[in-house]
């Protein structure tokens, strides 16, 4: 923000001009020496600061649905953090990324183009050591995977790709991430031009005792048709919109609600019995219940009381009546 003069300096200002001690166009040339801006083709801004935030907003959402999908697939926690989304050259992305980093290069159907998820070695080898099995440790020396890692491992993100459509509905309405190939050199992978601005979301992963970085790279080509909608305002009414239920999705999913089964349970009463004289039970023997025949039972919905009741029989059957309905907070 620009410093306000006070008036003090206002009256010094003004009294510099009237006696020639400043110049008007002295000032008026070094503002425009200020409004000069060096520029650099090699680094070209395509992407505007509103559009930047849209994509952070993006990917926070799609690293928390992919933190879910990964710790039940690895069977332990994985968390993810977005630490920045930058735009610069293809070229400096691709000698950024460590040799040995795993990058998969996906496929955008209905989209042109490629973008590519790169993954540092430490945390695709733990990945890995899970998915098959073991108790997810680092190799002792950095290798390429074998043909059958390879193949497991590509499996593996080949089924997450689902999270990444699921994160960009509202922006595109049927994005079908596909898995093309995995490459391990950076050197070898061309999907855009040396000097073509890429947008690159760095992505902290934490897997265990082990952290480490995951890079998601997408050319400015492939997002360019998109980039009317990456805006502040679409966004918000995106968000608003899907908190509104379609009547029809919801009228079917209150009709599923009233129809889906539960466990009803009443409660005769409960006792404890040690092990031997539960091993030396007898037909005959008589196991007292903590439960006064004077007050009701409890009737239990799934896992919790919903009701009280008094045991008894309808036309020959055992039955329950339901005589009080307890509240949320456990009352009557």
């Amino acid at each position: 923000m620009a410093d306000v003069l006070s008036q003090r300096e206002i009256d010094a200002l003004l009294q510099a001009l009237s006696s020639g001690e400043v110049s008007a166009e002295a000032m008026k040339e070094e503002e425009e020496h200020r409004r000069i801006r060096v520029y650099d083709f090699k680094r070209a801004m395509r992407f505007s600061k509103d559009q930047l935030r849209s994509l952070t907003r993006i990917y926070e959402n799609y690293v928390r649905m992919l933190s879910t999908h990964f710790s039940a697939q690895l069977r332990t926690w994985m968390h993810l953090d977005v630490i920045s989304v930058e735009q610069l050259p293809y070229e400096e992305f691709i000698r950024s990324m460590p040799q040995l980093s795993t990058l998969l290069v996906v496929d955008l159907s209905p989209l042109s183009g490629q973008w590519v998820i790169g993954i540092g070695p430490e945390v695709a080898f733990v990945m890995l050591d899970r998915l098959l099995g073991g108790p997810g440790v680092e190799p002792p020396a950095a290798r390429t995977f074998t043909e059958i890692e390879t193949t497991v491992f590509e499996r593996s993100w080949s089924r997450s790709l689902g999270v990444l459509g699921d994160a960009w509905k509202g922006i595109v309405e049927d994005m079908r991430p596909t898995l093309s190939f995995i490459e391990f050199n950076p050197q070898f992978l061309q999907i855009a031009a040396p000097n073509d601005t890429v947008a690159v979301v760095s992505i902290s992963v934490r897997i265990m005792e082990t952290t480490g970085l995951m890079h998601v790279c997408m050319p400015h080509l492939t997002l360019e048709r998109l980039l009317p909608k990456l805006s502040s305002q679409h966004m918000l009414g995106m968000r608003q919109t899907g908190r509104e239920l379609d009547p029809v999705k919801q009228e079917a999913l209150q009709q599923r609600l009233r129809t889906a089964p539960l466990d009803v349970r009443a409660v005769l009463g409960r006792t404890a019995l040690d092990f031997h004289d539960v091993m030396h039970l007898a037909p005959g023997d008589v196991i007292p219940l903590h439960q006064s025949v004077e007050k009701p039972i409890e009737i239990l919905v799934g896992d919790r009381v919903k009701f009280l009741g008094r045991p008894g029989v309808d036309h020959g059957r055992l039955a329950v009546q339901i005589t009080d309905i307890v509240n949320e907070e456990g009352g009557e």
